[in-house]
C-alpha cells in the first residue's frame, strides 16, 4: 500500500471511500467500454475478411485479363498501355468508437486515361485496366478495414488491462486499507469512550471528597 497516501482519522476514511467509490464505478464504466469496443472489433474482423476476400477475387478477375493481353500482344504492348497512365491517390476517411479513432473506409481518386492517348493494344487489356483500377479500390478498402481491426484491437487490449488493474489491484486495495483505516477508527472510539468513562468516574469519586 505504499502507493496509496492516506491521512489518519475521518480525513482518510472518507478519502478511501471516496476514492473506493470512484474506482467502482470506473471498473464498471470501463467494462461497458469494453463489450462495445469487443463488438465493434468483432464487426471489423468480419469486414476486413469480407474485404479480403473481395481483394483477391479482384485480383485474379484482373490477372486473367492481363494474360490474355499479353498472350494476344506481348509485353511491348502492356509497357505502352501503361505510360499514359497516372498515379491514383487514396483518402481513407476517419471515425471513432469509445474514443478510439479508425479509418472507417477509403475513397480512390484514379485519373482517367487522357484522349491523346492511344487505346490499349487489345479488348483483353483494355477490361484488364478496367480490373486493376477495381484492384486497387478493393485492396484500399482491405487496407483500411486491416487497420481498424489493428487500431480497435489494441484497444480493446488497453482497456481489458486497465479493468483487470482496477479489479485485480486498486480496488482490493482501497477496500483493505478501508477496512483497516474503519478499523483503527473504531479501536480510537472505543479508547475514547472507555477514558471518558473512566475519567467521568474518577471525578464523581472526587467530588465527595472536596465538599
Amino acid at each position: 500500500m505504499s502507493t496509496l497516501h492516506v491521512p489518519p482519522g475521518r480525513a482518510g476514511r472518507l478519502r478511501l471511500r471516496h476514492s473506493l467509490d470512484v474506482a467502482e464505478r470506473g471498473a464498471d464504466l470501463l467494462e461497458q467500454k469494453l463489450r462495445i469496443l469487443r463488438a465493434e472489433h468483432q464487426r471489423l474482423r468480419q469486414a476486413e475478411e469480407a474485404a479480403a476476400q473481395v481483394w483477391h477475387e479482384r485480383v485474379k478477375e484482373a490477372e486473367t485479363w492481363l494474360v490474355r493481353g499479353l498472350l494476344l500482344s506481348g509485353e511491348g504492348a502492356l509497357e505502352a498501355a501503361a505510360v499514359a497512365l497516372d498515379r491514383t491517390d487514396v483518402v481513407a476517411r476517419w471515425t471513432s468508437s469509445m474514443g478510439a479513432r479508425y479509418p472507417e473506409d477509403a475513397s480512390c481518386t484514379m485519373p482517367a486515361r487522357p484522349p491523346t492517348t492511344a487505346a490499349p493494344a487489345n479488348t483483353a487489356l483494355v477490361h484488364a485496366e478496367a480490373a486493376y483500377r477495381d484492384v486497387v479500390r478493393a485492396a484500399a478498402e482491405h487496407a483500411v478495414a486491416a487497420a481498424a481491426v489493428r487500431i480497435i484491437g489494441a484497444e480493446v487490449l488497453s482497456t481489458r488491462q486497465r479493468v483487470r488493474a482496477l479489479q485485480r489491484h486498486w480496488i482490493p486495495n482501497l477496500r483493505e486499507a478501508l477496512a483497516r483505516t474503519e478499523l483503527a477508527l473504531e479501536e480510537s472510539e472505543h479508547e475514547d469512550a472507555v477514558r471518558r468513562c473512566w475519567a467521568s468516574g474518577v471525578r464523581r469519586e472526587e467530588g465527595p471528597r472536596s465538599r
